[in-house]
């Protein structure tokens, strides 16, 4: 997934010669006006035009900006929607600066000893990335974001719950994130399900009269942010770098593969690649060396074993052979259940188009070979042949099964790849969902600071859904209704029930995707997820009088919406 990112080089900035009247407004006024521009995905050249057009009616620093009149702004950049954002950035650039002080540097001030020791204890040693105390591994901190789960169609089709819209789009994005970014922890999915519902719940709000004035969003919170989309809207984001996650898949390297038993014992083979090559080539390919080629560790999960291999390829006619070469040296690939291969290669100079020639081969996995060309085009990656080998161990894995073919891709292109320019991609890193929101307000119950933004928090989410879902009141005259009002429940038994019912809701909705993940292409089943969420809701009354209202759910309307068979 493509995101573009702002050039945020203040050094870079810094030694760009500012050839602007500097009457009445000092060099760092500059500075900071220029570095505001480029944060905003403004060329250079275009953000230093604007500033000398600034100028020419006395707006020399980001003060005077927020303080004129917007018309005057208007007048020197010859645009209104421009202007507006231009002023609106400005804004959002000084409150950030008024709710986080900085020193004359430009760094923050140290915090006193006993305010650090606090934060250390609220977060890991690792810039904030991890929430939870410092002992926390990420894979302890994954485990203990857990949700319940009950995949009993029986079960699920009986049940109905009582609750409002707002958690019940926080359960379909948290499900949905699973297929549609499998390489993202569950942390991650429940931040950014959170941001989903933060930004529907304000856009909502305001259609219905209950707010009003621009989202934070709208007035530059989120400024040189990459964003992504779920449920068809677009959310800020911030990269967790360096953030290594793993499920329960267990890793080793070629060699400790090859000192115990070869995988893929009583595998079913796939030689259908193979076969089809040989039929076509009649001469003797020698083994390959094994520098030619970049290799994965090996990764198991339920017995099903992925290795990823890459190499340089410059025409598409030395595929077959790079292939067999690559048999030839490993002999065990001919047992594996797939080998799924994919290339991206430059075009010929004399091409009209400039775009990579490209194609993948699923050998039997369904879209594998489409999301080794998406893991190559995130990535950059072109002159190179990538291999992705599984074998089946008789366990289906869901959309784990994407994660981890993404995870051994990215590990053997990792050698071979160097991205270039301004534009990035997430390319697998986790992200935390930005809370805007907050940033504007300055609250922070509910968020975490991060690197000087505010992040909607995992386990804010996870005791959300875990609360939402009571069961639906018997009707009345139903002969159980009098035995349930007798005997009131304990808090605990209360919680428990709740539980019971959130587990059996991601159940319905792991069916519902599960029907449909191998048939649409993940941004088709996020386009999806937002109407099947509609199909299903609970009813409640229109306008202002149905904000946080409940209704029924029953779960069976979520089951009726899995694809039909044939």
């Amino acid at each position: 997934m493509h995101i573009n990112n702002a050039p945020n080089d203040d050094a870079a900035v810094s030694k760009i010669p500012i050839q602007i009247q500097a009457t009445m407004a000092t060099q760092q006024d500059l500075q900071e006006l220029l570095r505001l521009q480029t944060a905003r995905r403004m060329p250079i050249k275009d953000a230093m035009a604007q500033i000398k057009a600034l100028q020419a009616v006395s707006l020399r620093s980001i003060q005077q900006i927020v303080d004129a009149p917007l018309d005057t702004i208007d007048s020197a950049l010859k645009d209104t929607k421009a202007a507006r954002s231009l002023q609106n950035a400005c804004k959002a650039h000084l409150k950030r600066i008024q709710t986080s002080p900085t020193t004359s540097t430009g760094k923050r001030p140290a915090a006193p000893a006993a305010q650090e020791q606090s934060k250390r204890a609220r977060y890991s040693s690792n810039d904030g990335f991890m929430i939870g105390p410092t002992e926390m591994t990420p894979q302890q901190l994954e485990s203990s974001l857990s949700l319940p789960l009950e995949t009993d169609p029986e079960r699920i089709a009986e049940t109905a719950v009582h609750t409002n819209r707002a958690p019940l789009v926080l359960a379909f994005a948290v499900e949905l994130l699973r297929y549609t970014m499998p390489e993202q922890p569950p942390s991650s999915r429940l931040s950014l399900a959170q941001a989903v519902v933060s930004a529907n719940s304000r856009s909502k709000a305001v259609s219905i009269g209950l707010d009003k004035g621009p989202s934070a969003d709208e007035e530059g919170w989120a400024e040189g942010q990459p964003r992504i989309k779920v449920m068809g809207r677009e959310i800020a984001v911030l990269k967790r770098g360096g953030y290594e996650w793993k499920g329960e898949e267990e890793e080793r390297t070629e060699e400790e593969a090859k000192a115990e038993d070869g995988p893929g014992e009583g595998s079913t083979a796939s030689t259908t690649t193979l076969k089809a090559e040989e039929s076509t080539q009649g001469t003797t390919v020698m083994p390959a060396p094994s520098s030619a080629w970049s290799t994965s560790p090996s990764v198991t999960l339920k017995q099903s074993t992925f290795i990823a291999r890459a190499a340089t390829i410059t025409e598409p006619s030395q595929r077959p052979n790079l292939t067999k070469a690559l048999f030839a040296a490993h002999p065990n690939l001919e047992t594996a259940s797939h080998n799924v291969w994919a290339y991206r290669i430059h075009a010929h100079k004399s091409a009209i188009s400039h775009h990579p020639r490209e194609a993948s081969h699923d050998d039997g996995e369904t879209g594998a070979g489409d999301l080794l060309l998406r893991v190559m085009r995130e990535t950059n990656s072109v002159d190179t042949l990538v291999v992705m080998t599984r074998w089946y161990g008789g366990i289906m894995l869901g959309p784990d099964r994407w994660r981890l073919m993404r995870n051994v891709v990215t590990s053997a292109l990792s050698e071979r790849l160097r991205r270039t320019g301004v534009e990035a991609t997430l390319g697998g890193e986790a992200v935390w969902g930005l809370d805007l929101e907050a940033m504007r307000s300055n609250k922070s119950k509910a968020s975490a600071t991060v690197g000087g933004m505010v992040i909607h928090r995992p386990e804010a989410a996870r005791s959300y859904l875990l609360k939402s879902f009571a069961s639906a009141p018997i009707p009345e005259g139903d002969a159980n209704a009098s035995a349930s009002s007798a005997k009131k429940k304990t808090v605990k038994a209360q919680d428990a029930e709740k539980e019971e019912n959130l587990g059996l809701l991601l159940g319905a909705l792991r069916l519902l995707f599960d029907s449909w993940a191998d048939h649409l292409a993940p941004e088709e089943l996020d386009r999806r997820a937002w109407s099947w969420y509609s199909a299903a809701r609970p009813e409640v009354e229109y306008g202002p009088a149905g904000w946080g209202a409940k209704g029924v759910l029953r779960l069976k309307t979520i089951l009726d919406l899995r694809r039909k068979d044939g």
